[in-house]
């Protein structure tokens, strides 16, 4: 397991690890153990949303697009 204590909120580095709040992302060998200055931290850490997880029928959209066009890939 990984260990950060660099706070991804305050990009402060977290000193009292002892009484720090924290959380477990993923598990085994890759899982990643994130300190955090505050519950409050903490906790708006846990309410933002995943990148990718709203609604992307627009994104979806523009990619369809782009796989029927014939140009797909040219920088021109």
């Amino acid at each position: 397991m990984r260990t950060t204590t660099l706070d991804p909120m305050s990009l402060n580095d977290v000193t009292d690890l002892e009484n720090a709040p924290f959380i477990l992302e993923g598990e085994g060998d890759s899982a990643i153990k994130i300190y955090f200055e505050t519950e409050k931290n903490r906790d708006e850490y846990l309410e933002m949303e995943i990148h990718g997880a709203g609604d992307l029928s627009g994104l979806k959209q523009i990619f369809d697009d782009m796989a029927d066009n014939p140009n797909t890939g040219s920088i021109n």
